[in-house]
């Protein structure tokens, strides 16, 4: 079995990787306009936001859960930060904001997960709305807008002429990585996912590192709230509908299994590169947004067959 999923997984990332560069030989010979450094650069950059967030939800779906809310807890946690620095608040203060509200809401989600025994799909839903609502509620429904230079080269500004949304996007991909692949913490996240039943009586403290997953995922949603917020200049309450979506899909098709226990942190960011390669030669296509829809979600339920074929295979 060990052999197998030594395989496997690898076997898998490079299958999802293949695909990926498929994909881009493919819209390459239908459009001249794709394979050019700006657009490639844009592919990354507006992937970034759906990226940062997607490393939060392979947390969460390698110990067999789920994250809806994480749309939502960008849209408050991004009024959060715009209301602070309205208010004249130094920019790391509002900044630190975002990420703490994005925390306190997934720790919120842990807890209700942890200790009110609620499923993940329950919680996570119930806090889309909460959230939400808290969002349009802070701002009476309006955007925020006409932000500080300084807070807008977050989402402008280069550093050695790669965008910096792209630089924190590969940081966070990198601790991520880190956490998830070479720490005790990431033993433990697998271990749950794989059996909780064992994990426990193998002495994790399960409900601890739990509520952490989600902490964690939605810490990483209020620091996509910061790059979107600065791209659009402009924090909106509405902001990050349906992005949840986005983010499982792109975690899914990056080979996290739903069912738990397997997942990288490498695939999940070849998994939001796809969606964003997808998209882009979409529009470049002139391919109506409707259609789009339906490509995603074919997308989406091919990736997730696949995830079960395998399962069933391995069983």
């Amino acid at each position: 079995m060990r052999l197998h999923r030594l395989v496997s997984i690898p076997g898998r990332q490079l299958g999802t990787l293949l695909g990926l560069l498929s994909l881009c030989v493919v819209l390459w010979i239908l459009t001249p306009y794709f394979l050019t450094l700006s657009n490639l650069l844009n592919i990354v950059v507006q992937s970034s936001v759906i990226a940062i967030m997607a490393a939060g939800m392979t947390f969460v779906i390698v110990t067999a859960g789920i994250d809806l809310s994480v749309g939502s807890v960008l849209a408050l946690s991004g009024v959060v930060m715009a209301t602070l620095l309205e208010a004249g608040v130094p920019l790391p203060l509002a900044l630190a904001a975002s990420l703490v509200s994005g925390f306190l809401c997934g720790l919120l989600n842990g807890v209700l997960i942890t200790r009110g025994r609620l499923p993940p799909f329950i919680s996570t839903l119930g806090m889309m709305s909460v959230a939400r609502g808290a969002a349009l509620l802070v701002t009476q429904g309006r955007p925020i807008s006409g932000f500080s230079e300084s807070f807008r080269n977050l989402a402008s500004g280069e550093i050695l002429y790669i965008p910096i949304p792209i630089l924190i996007m590969l940081l966070v991909f990198l601790v991520a990585a880190v956490l998830l692949g070479k720490t005790g913490f990431g033993r433990h996240v697998y271990a749950i996912g794989g059996n909780e039943e064992a994990a426990l009586l193998s002495g994790v403290d399960v409900r601890k590192i739990k509520t952490l997953v989600y902490g964690i995922c939605g810490m990483l949603s209020g620091l996509a709230a910061v790059i979107l917020t600065a791209r659009l200049n402009s924090a909106q309450p509405i902001a990050g509908i349906m992005y949840e979506l986005d983010a499982i899909a792109a975690t899914v098709i990056g080979g996290t299994s739903l069912m738990g226990g397997e997942g990288t942190i490498f695939g999940t960011l070849v998994g939001a590169l796809i969606m964003g390669v997808l998209r882009n030669g979409l529009n470049l296509l002139d391919v109506s947004s409707f259609v789009q829809q339906i490509v995603i979600g074919s997308v989406i339920i091919l990736a997730v067959l696949v995830d079960m074929f395998l399962k069933n295979r391995k069983a």
